[in-house]
Order: structure tokens, then C-alpha cells, then sequence
């Protein structure tokens, strides 16, 4: 039976609070986090088993809350083990208080933020980072109620996709560069999503376009597989899936939420795995 070991708050910024904790012993299929946001509403975040750090963002500054963290083997909750932690004041404007240069020898600079996939109930967010490195991005948003949504980030990726957005609305986005306790930025953009006739007409347009084969050298049709899911958390599925024959050119991935609400996932062909957050 695995163990938890501390847990630590190793980074503390006005608006985020990074995570670390260690198992002496044995292995978790995964972990949850819980902690009362500003509002004092519950907050769960899932973390993968393999991980030994998080980073909660979306954080008020100069206060005080408490993450609990529970290790998920074979079903069962392990823990939890618990640690406090104050935010900052506010970040500082880094054009009057600069990164120092031993530290950060060249700031990093935002690039331009495009959205290179938009469906109707998803967006694809792509940016560069022109010069320097940051140690991490925060994208906020604020969702079909009006509500603030923000999305955490790593530092080496340069694509995000946003899901279970709404057709038809327009939506803006705004990108930060973290850089230690630093917020750089942010870049913006503007953009609506698809309207859902759009998903058929594309599925119709590729049946009618599609040319017959010459009869003498018949195309492979390819074949789906089995549809499992190696990986449940408490707010996630992850799926993976098959394809003993052939390939196909995409994957559409359908299912209702817990309002009922039908939802769309556009998967690319050479996918054989997605999580549904």
C-alpha cells in the first residue's frame, strides 16, 4: 500500500500557489486536490498519478487557504495530507521593479496568440515566445455564464485547447507569461465559435466528395477497435482506442454532460488517446 509523504507550498505568487509532495513508498493510481476557493465554494483538481507537483492558479491576493491532498489506489482514498499557504500582495509591474538579470539573463517576450482550430464547442489556441523562456502560462477566459475560467499552462507548450465552450458566441481570450513571481503580457484574441450545422455539413460534404474507388484496386476500409478508459478521475475521463485496419483522416468524439447537453470532441486521425476534462 503506497504512503504520502509532506506536502509543501514551493512557490507562492498573489494570484497561484505551486504544489510539491513525495511517496515514500508504493505508487498512486492518481491524486485529487481539494481547497476552498475566495468564495469558499469546494475545488477539485485531478492529478495524474506520475506527478509530484501542481500548480493552482485563479488565487486571490493576501490569502489564506488550505489544500488537502488525497491519493487514489485501487478505489480507495489515502490521506489526506494538508499544508496553508498566504498569496502575495500583487504582481509587481515589471517595468518598474525588472527580473533580475542573474536570475532571468533574457526576458522573455509574448508573441502573437492565433486560434488555429475553432469548432463549436471547442478552440484551439496556439502562441509564440519570440525570446527567453517562461515558467509557465495562464490563459483566462470567461465562460458561457459570464463566469471567469482560467487554464494553467506549462512553460514549454505553445498550444492549448480550450473545450466545452458554446456554439455561436464569441469569446475572448487572454494569455500571461509567468516568469518567478512575475506576470507578463497579456496577449489577447477574439474569436466566436462554429455553429453546430457546421459538424454536419462537413460530415456531408466528405460523404458526397468522396470519389469511388477504381474497382480493380479497392481502397482499405479501416476498422475501429475497442474504446477503453484506462483513466477516471473524480472530473476526467481518459480515453484510448484502436485502429486494427487502416486510418482515418479524423475522429469525432460525442457524449452528453451532466447538464445533458450533447458535446463535441474533434480528435486528429493519428490520435489514439483524449481526455474529456
Amino acid at each position: 500500500q503506497p504512503v504520502l509523504g509532506e506536502l509543501t507550498a514551493s512557490q507562492v505568487t498573489p494570484e497561484s500557489v505551486q504544489l510539491e509532495w513525495s511517496v515514500p513508498e508504493g505508487t498512486f493510481d492518481s491524486f485529487t486536490l481539494q481547497y476552498r476557493d475566495a468564495q469558499g465554494q469546494p475545488q477539485v483538481v485531478p492529478v495524474d498519478g506520475d506527478a509530484r507537483t501542481v500548480t493552482v492558479p485563479g488565487l486571490s491576493p493576501l490569502r489564506r487557504y488550505k489544500f488537502n491532498l488525497y491519493g487514489l489506489w485501487g478505489g480507495k482514498h489515502l490521506g489526506p495530507i494538508s499544508t496553508d499557504a498566504i498569496t502575495g500582495e500583487g504582481f509587481v509591474d515589471v517595468s518598474v521593479s525588472p527580473v533580475d538579470e542573474e536570475e532571468h539573463p533574457s526576458q522573455p517576450h509574448l508573441g502573437e496568440l492565433t486560434a488555429s482550430n475553432v469548432t463549436p464547442e471547442s478552440v484551439q489556441l496556439e502562441w509564440s515566445v519570440p525570446e527567453g523562456t517562461f515558467d509557465s502560462f495562464t490563459l483566462q477566459y470567461r465562460d458561457a455564464q459570464g463566469q471567469p475560467q482560467v487554464v494553467p499552462v506549462d512553460g514549454d507548450a505553445r498550444t492549448v485547447t480550450v473545450p466545452g465552450l458554446s456554439p455561436s458566441r464569441r469569446y475572448n481570450f487572454y494569455l500571461y507569461g509567468i516568469l518567478g513571481q512575475k506576470r507578463l503580457g497579456p496577449i489577447s484574441l477574439d474569436t466566436i465559435t462554429g455553429d453546430n450545422s457546421d459538424v454536419h455539413a462537413l460530415h456531408c460534404m466528405l460523404s458526397i466528395a468522396a470519389p469511388a474507388p477504381p474497382k480493380e484496386q479497392p481502397p482499405l476500409q479501416p476498422h475501429l477497435g475497442d474504446l477503453t478508459a484506462p483513466h477516471i478521475t473524480p472530473e476526467s475521463v481518459q480515453l484510448e482506442w484502436s485502429v486494427p485496419e487502416g486510418t482515418f483522416d479524423s475522429f469525432t468524439l460525442q457524449y452528453k454532460d451532466a447538464q445533458g447537453q450533447p458535446q463535441v470532441v474533434p480528435v486528429d486521425g493519428d490520435a489514439r488517446t483524449v481526455t474529456v476534462p
